[in-house]
Parts: structure tokens; C-alpha cells; sequence
């Protein structure tokens, strides 16, 4: 691991001359290669990266004053645009088209001399739990090539756990940066909906969708958070709350009070070891003086399949613009009618999982079945959001596993979509209530695989939930790669 991978640890170095941008940016290519059968990057832009790197090298040299994440190198998912770059969502339907304008958060990384390396396998249209989805093939787990990295942002994740850059954005839905940042034993951060703007974020399922942050501590996490965060024009979704200082009272030393769910924690479907590993997580907060508790959610059981009728059914709105008529893959055969070529192209563009999707998606959406699962699952969403925001009015965070299991092995779930859907379990509350969520490092389970623990605060409250997570990782200390 290069001893300049966490930001403030860099700029420190940096700006006493005991490194430079182009320094780093040639260690990071050089990972990037000898790591390359992890699969991580689609592209990576390494031309562009030594010339931004020159540039800033210079203007250091000149006494010019660099912007907050000078020099930063950061990958980002392959659902997030950047102008004159390829974006495909790790789909056929969109292999080789180049984006033709860059996202806000990316625009903003850019403002603050950042330099973007590559972007980053995940999960086709972010569908997915493993990054087994990609049509470009799965990434694997640095620590355990036969494991998945979790998904859908596992290149993303890979990216930071292996050192290939310092800090990566992706996409959450239903825990798709929480969930791989868990598998990989770094820090996962979903802001609340609507904290970062989601404009020049491919759309999967537009209520649920936002950018998140990858990074090895929290203060990498709370610097990038500090930057692409805030309003946007170009998004009427985003809040219009104003930024905080997220790095300040990061050491603060106060005593919290937290909730744990029972239902989450002695859930048949966590395992055993972890189960015993979050009790004494749970102990010794006690014994620093935190006040933890237990709290009843009769929901668990729902949110899955709620979660699965709401985002399909948004999924099959948002992916019916890939059509093979305005750009995309478009079918080769000739002769064929309108409707012919439609379900030529979308069945030669889409993967499996993303069919799947659109069809249950299309399913629950038609007469006669509208009332019956959407409007159910939406009337679930707003329970689920009620128990949530009751119990963060009490507590300061709730306590919860991030993933039922530590990373599973390749292929192990793919010909079960129902057990792969319900890893989603602990993630999707966050998702469903619109409330920041992130997965800190917690311990090692016997198979050798790292897991985490999950956090979760009311909205907008970035800076306390980056706080408490600041002060477990302080305190477990846990070092995965």
C-alpha cells in the first residue's frame, strides 16, 4: 500500500516537496497493471492522468494555490459520466458510447484538481449483488480472487481495497456501496437522497439512486463528501440544505446512544459468527460509555420484497429510452418492423439480470396488479420510513450487520436471484427512508473475510454519522488490506 493512499497523509507530503502528483499518479497506473486480473478498471484513462498530474506538479512549483483535492486520484463507476469519456453502465446496449457531458460530481472533483484515473467495473446497470452482472466479465476480491467484491459498485470498491487509487465513487440503490465496501473491509458512505446531485448518474431506480464514496478512513470520505456535495441546478432532486464542515469535530470524544434492531440482529439469516461478533461489539461501546440498546422493526420481513416492486418498476420506466433507434446497440438484422426491432435490440443489448428486472418491473406496473404490489410497496415504504425516523428521533444512530454473510464465492448465488436479493436485507431501510447510511470495518470472520457494521442516522446528518464512524474505527482499529 503506498504510504501517501489516504489524502490528508498525501497533501502533507505534497506540499513539503517529499512527493509530487506525477509520483503518484505513476504508482497508481503501475498497481492498476500488475493488478489488472481483478478486473476492476473498464478504462483508464492514463494519458490524461500524467498530463493533469504535470499540470498541477507545475502550478505547485509556481506558488499557485491548488484546489482541496489536489492531486487526489480517484476512480469512478461506470454509470457516472464524464465528458468525452466512454460510459456503458457495464452493458452491451451502451458499449462504446461517449458521454457528451460530465456529472455534477464530477464537475466538482474536476473544480478541486482532482485527477479521475479510470472508471470502474460494477454490476450491468447497477443489477446486482457481486459484480457478476458486468458484461465485461466479474471483478474479484482482492483478498480472495475466488470471493466476489460485492455489488453492484464492486469495481469501485476493488479499486480502493487494492490500491489502485485512493478514494472511488458509486452508486447506491439498495446498498450497493455499503454492501462491497463490507465484502472488502473498507468504508462504504451513502449520502441521503439527495445530498449529492444525481444529475449524469445513469438512472436504475431514480427514488432510490446516489452517488457514494469509497475510501480507507473517514476523513478521505468526509473531504470528497465536502466537495460534491450541495445544490444543483441541473437537479431538481437535490437538497438545498447548505454543505457543513464534515471533517470538522471528526476527533470529538462524546458519548452516543445507540439502537440496535433486534429483529435485524437475531435474524435467521445472519450468520452465527457474526451474530456473536456484533454482541460484542455491542458490549464493549458499553463499556466506553455509549448507551446501546434494543428496538423492535416488525418490517424487516417486507422491505425486500417492497424494495424489489418499487426499484423494477421504476427500472422498467427509466430503461425503456434503450431502444437501438437514438444511440446504443442497435440490432444488425434488417428487414424488421418497429416492434421486431425493438426486442431485437433491447434482447441482444440487455443481460439476463436487467431482463429480469424490467420484466417483474413491467409486471407489477400493469392493469390489475398496479394496486396490488406498487401501491403496496409503496404504502410498506412509507411504514418503513415512519419506524425509522421514530427511532432516530430517540437514538443517535441505529446499529445494524451490513450484509447477512461475509463474501461469497463466485457463482454461488447466480442461479438463485431470490437468496441473491435477500443480501439486501440490511441495506435497503436506508434506502427506502432516504436516510444516510454508511459501512465502517469491523472485524475478521474465521474464513479469513473481513465484515462491517452499519450506521445509519436521520437525514442530513453527514457530519454525525461521520463522526460515530470516525470513533469505531478509531476504536477497532481494523487494518483489512
Amino acid at each position: 500500500m503506498s504510504e501517501f493512499s489516504c489524502i490528508t497523509t498525501f497533501h502533507k507530503a505534497l506540499y513539503a516537496g517529499n512527493t509530487s502528483c506525477m509520483e503518484q499518479v505513476r504508482y497508481y497506473l503501475n498497481r492498476i497493471a500488475q493488478l489488472k486480473h481483478l478486473n476492476a478498471f473498464l478504462e483508464v484513462y492514463e494519458e490524461e492522468a500524467l498530463t493533469k498530474a504535470q499540470m498541477l506538479d507545475t502550478r505547485l512549483k509556481n506558488g499557485e494555490k491548488l484546489g482541496a483535492l489536489a492531486g487526489v486520484v480517484i476512480g469512478i463507476k461506470d454509470v457516472i459520466c464524464y465528458k468525452g469519456h466512454n460510459v456503458s453502465a457495464a452493458s452491451h446496449i451502451l458499449e462504446g458510447f461517449t458521454s457528451l457531458f460530465s456529472a455534477t460530481a464530477v464537475e466538482r472533483l474536476l473544480a478541486e484538481d482532482a485527477i479521475i484515473i479510470g472508471n470502474l467495473n460494477c454490476d450491468e446497470f447497477a443489477m446486482g449483488s457481486t459484480n457478476e452482472n458486468s458484461a465485461f466479465g466479474p471483478t474479484l476480491n482482492a483478498l480472495d480472487n475466488s470471493r466476489v467484491p460485492g455489488g453492484s459498485s464492486g469495481g469501485s470498491a476493488v479499486a480502493v481495497q487494492a490500491d489502485l487509487c485512493q478514494v472511488s465513487l458509486g452508486s447506491d440503490t439498495g446498498g450497493s456501496v455499503r454492501q462491497p465496501a463490507d465484502f472488502c473491509g473498507i468504508v462504504g458512505l451513502k449520502p441521503t437522497y439527495g445530498r449529492i446531485s444525481r444529475y449524469g448518474l445513469i438512472a436504475y431506480a431514480s427514488s432510490f439512486d446516489q452517488i457514494g464514496i469509497f475510501g480507507k478512513d473517514i476523513a478521505d470520505v468526509a473531504a470528497v463528501l465536502q466537495v460534491i456535495a450541495g445544490p444543483d441546478e441541473f437537479d431538481s432532486t437535490a437538497s438545498q440544505q447548505a454543505v457543513p464542515d464534515y471533517k470538522a469535530g471528526l476527533e470529538d470524544n462524546k458519548t452516543f446512544k445507540f439502537a440496535y434492531l433486534r429483529d435485524a440482529q437475531y435474524h435467521d439469516g445472519l450468520d452465527a459468527e457474526m451474530k456473536d461478533g456484533y454482541i460484542d461489539f455491542f458490549e464493549s461501546l458499553q463499556l466506553l460509555g455509549h448507551t446501546v440498546s434494543g428496538r423492535s422493526f416488525e418490517y424487516l420481513d417486507y422491505v425486500v420484497p417492497a424494495y424489489y416492486v418499487l426499484t423494477t418498476a421504476e427500472a422498467s420506466s427509466n430503461l425503456s429510452r434503450y431502444d437501438g433507434v437514438k444511440y446504443g446497440h442497435r440490432t444488425a438484422e434488417q428487414h424488421l418492423d418497429l416492434i421486431e426491432f425493438y426486442k431485437k435490440s433491447r434482447s441482444e443489448g440487455f443481460g439476463k439480470e436487467v431482463k429480469r428486472r424490467i420484466l417483474l418491473g413491467t409486471f407489477v406496473l400493469s392493469a390489475g396488479y398496479y394496486d396490488a404490489y406498487y401501491t403496496k410497496a409503496q404504502q410498506v415504504r412509507r411504514l418503513v420510513t415512519e419506524k425509522l425516523n421514530e427511532i432516530l428521533e430517540e437514538y443517535d444512530a441505529i446499529l445494524m450487520p451490513t450484509v447477512p454473510s461475509t463474501a461469497f464465492k463466485l457463482g454461488e448465488k447466480t442461479d438463485d436471484p431470490i437468496a441473491m436479493y435477500l443480501a439486501d436485507i440490511y441495506t435497503v431501510l436506508a434506502n427506502l427512508a432516504g436516510v444516510p447510511a454508511i459501512s465502517v470495518p469491523l472485524s475478521r470472520h474465521s474464513n479469513g473475510m473481513p465484515y462491517g457494521v452499519q450506521i445509519i442516522t436521520k437525514k442530513f446528518s453527514e457530519a454525525n454519522l461521520l463522526h460515530i464512524a470516525n470513533r469505531i474505527m478509531a476504536k477497532e482499529q481494523v487494518t483489512v488490506v
